[in-house]
């Protein structure tokens, strides 16, 4: 490579300018909402084969996830595009970024339709209350509004038991709304896997995952002890109801490092004038060097159109920072870590 076309691309990425493939002539602001063809089409044109990881990740383990949410409001602009991996603690960073759209990878099916789960659950429930009665299939308890905290709704929603009637109820509502309201082409294997999603809320209530329970997750806080989480607030919460029910958080199967994912939606926002404001990358890297293809993860992000703030926020193992920590969240430039790619 010559002097000069490394001096281009290091300035391409600096100013913000994917070098994955050639501007469109023709451009257009992101939608404001997507119809249910283009959702569907979005996912599942940018999509892989389903992959496999050595668990089903139903909920994070990340203790202190919410830990970066200040500096992250600091480096990241309000309404850019909101990158993320995994299951629930992406709707926490999402109330906090307020992005004009969202994208949730994971190389695994599974977690595609743990999202669509959310999604009809975001759609169907009014506000916070009712959608923990629906998560866990729990009755809504008396004296819970606008005004709980996550503590107060998860310590007295924790005062009940599920409630199978309720289930089945809720279950059906789930399905009706993703194959009915919105026309999504789920096969039967897609209903059981959401149905096996569902039911371990149900069954396990709080411990979906042994330890921490969603209780933990919820009423963690920041770095300066503020509770942030989606569900602390009505208003956290209903931003996130109001992109799903736009049709703006989509959900991507697809490995980091693999050859489509990160590239389709890198061309869908190239598209449409957009720009990634944060990506969460949750400790997906410590797999990617493991089988060394990290180096091709950096070429796919690298397409992603970019600015000098856009953020990562990964996490990596925590040593010294407490008993039952676990991971420690922490932010880096896009742009700068884009100049490292080979």
């Amino acid at each position: 490579m010559t002097r000069r076309l490394v001096f281009v691309t290091v300035l391409a990425l600096t100013l913000g300018v994917s070098l994955g493939s050639p501007r469109p002539a023709a451009r257009e602001d992101l939608p404001s909402r997507l119809t249910d063809g283009e959702f569907w089409r979005l996912a599942t044109e940018s999509s892989e084969a389903d992959g496999f990881f050595r668990s089903d990740t139903l909920t994070s383990n990340e203790l202190l996830y919410q830990r970066v949410i200040p500096e992250l409001l600091e480096r990241t602009p309000r309404g850019a595009v909101y990158l993320g991996v995994g299951p629930e603690q992406n709707f926490t960073y999402i109330a906090a970024v307020r992005p004009r759209l969202a994208i949730i990878f994971d190389i695994r099916r599974g977690n595609l339709l743990v999202q669509l789960m959310y999604k009809a659950l975001f759609e169907l429930a009014r506000d916070r209350a009712d959608f923990v009665s629906m998560l866990f299939s729990r009755p809504r308890p008396p004296g819970v509004g606008p005004t709980s905290t996550a503590a107060d709704l998860f310590a007295a929603f924790g005062a009940g038991q599920g409630d199978e009637a309720l289930y089945a109820r809720n279950l059906a509502a789930v399905e009706a709304r993703l194959t009915k309201t919105h026309g999504m082409s789920l096969s039967r294997k897609d209903i059981d896997g959401i149905e096996y999603a569902y039911h371990a809320f149900f069954s396990r209530g709080y411990r979906v995952r042994a330890s921490p329970s969603y209780a933990d997750l919820m009423t963690q806080t920041d770095n300066r002890g503020r509770p942030l989480s989606y569900l602390q607030t009505e208003d956290n919460f209903l931003l996130v109801k109001d992109l799903e029910a736009r049709n703006l958080v989509v959900p991507v199967i697809g490995d980091f490092a693999g050859p489509k994912a990160i590239r389709a939606v890198a061309a869908y926002l190239r598209a449409h004038d957009a720009t990634v404001g944060a990506f969460y990358l949750s400790n997906v890297e410590q797999y990617l060097n493991q089988d060394g293809k990290w180096d091709a993860f950096c070429r796919n992000f690298s397409t992603l159109p970019i600015a000098p703030s856009s953020t990562f926020i990964r996490s990596s193992t925590g040593r010294g920072v407490g008993f039952g920590v676990g991971f420690v969240n922490s932010l880096g430039s896009m742009v700068a870590e884009a100049r490292e790619c080979r």
